[in-house]
């Protein structure tokens, strides 16, 4: 009987992780697929070059004219050893099927899509945007699309406090140098920082902003009232701390609870219906992490 279940549960469990694999590559798969149409569309036709391999890609592009998908690939060939040998064959093995899609899409499928070159501008703003949602979905699936992303990642294990878009605004400003130095169009480098700066924006709000909350600290004399009202109403775990008044020597409570920014409000207004005299202590939170939240052993 216990051979049955041990049976049953190592199949359920082989099931979910073949269901978390292919969910990831499907994501990899949509990432990389609007990182390459922001390519095609907006900074490959404007010469804009984006940062990173792509970017050092675009130059030569416009230099020799070869695919820029088949130049980013050949780029990718001794980082991808790289990555093997520090992050493993898992995140490499996902970051060769993106860079195998980015060629495929840039030098394959979308040849036929109309691309925009009207305002450079207007190039910038949508192809950042693009990108960084793009490569946002890429890498909260673990993955990544090579080039300088598989350095970035190498640099974050060194320096884990740094977020992973400044890492990336920094390899892409000296991909955009290289390319001003080329093109010598100071112009050129403008519309490639704005790229980065938005891309950046966009895809670390996509890593991290949707685990952002407020830290609450409750000083109050109905903790038990309280809490069971947080974890009954708001389905929100807290924690109550033994606290003295050091002006009156009383004995207080403090309760401690992490909600969404969008759960905000209403625990205010939970809070004061129930110790309207009660003292608030709110605070940001740039990463919740754990039950409720993004779980702790996440990467990125």
């Amino acid at each position: 009987m216990n051979v049955k279940k041990e049976d049953l549960a190592m199949r359920t469990d082989l099931k979910q992780k073949i269901k978390i694999t292919t969910m990831d590559y499907i994501a990899v798969l949509i990432g990389t697929g609007l990182y390459a149409l922001s390519v095609h569309m907006f900074t490959l036709p404007n010469n804009i070059a984006p940062g990173g391999v792509t970017g050092l890609a675009t130059v030569i592009h416009a230099l020799t004219g070869f695919p820029i998908g088949t130049i980013s690939f050949l780029f990718n060939i001794p980082l991808i050893i790289l990555g093997f040998l520090f992050l493993g064959r898992h995140f490499i093995l996902k970051t060769f099927v993106s860079i195998l899609a980015f060629t495929v899409y840039t030098d394959v499928l979308f040849v036929m899509i109309p691309t925009y070159d009207t305002d450079r501008l207007l190039a910038s703003i949508f192809g950042g945007v693009l990108m960084g949602a793009g490569l946002g979905l890429v890498y909260l699936r673990g993955g990544s699309t090579g080039g300088t992303d598989i350095v970035n990642r190498l640099l974050q294990r060194k320096f884990p406090f740094m977020k992973l878009g400044r890492l990336v605004f920094i390899t892409d400003v000296i991909v955009i140098a290289i390319a001003t130095l080329v093109f010598r169009n100071m112009e050129t480098a403008l519309y490639g920082i704005v790229v980065i700066f938005i891309q950046t924006q966009v895809m670390d709000q996509i890593l991290y902003g949707l685990d952002t909350g407020k830290a609450i600290l409750v000083i109050t004399n109905q903790q038990e009232k309280l809490s069971h009202a947080i974890m009954e109403r708001m389905q929100r775990g807290c924690t109550i701390l033994p606290a003295t008044g050091a002006y009156s020597g009383e004995e207080r409570a403090v309760v401690l609870c992490a909600v969404r920014r969008n759960e905000f409000y209403k625990l205010k207004r939970l809070i004061h219906a129930i110790d309207p005299s009660a003292f608030l202590i709110v605070t940001d939170a740039g990463e919740v992490l754990g039950q409720g939240f993004k779980p702790a052993d996440k990467e990125v």
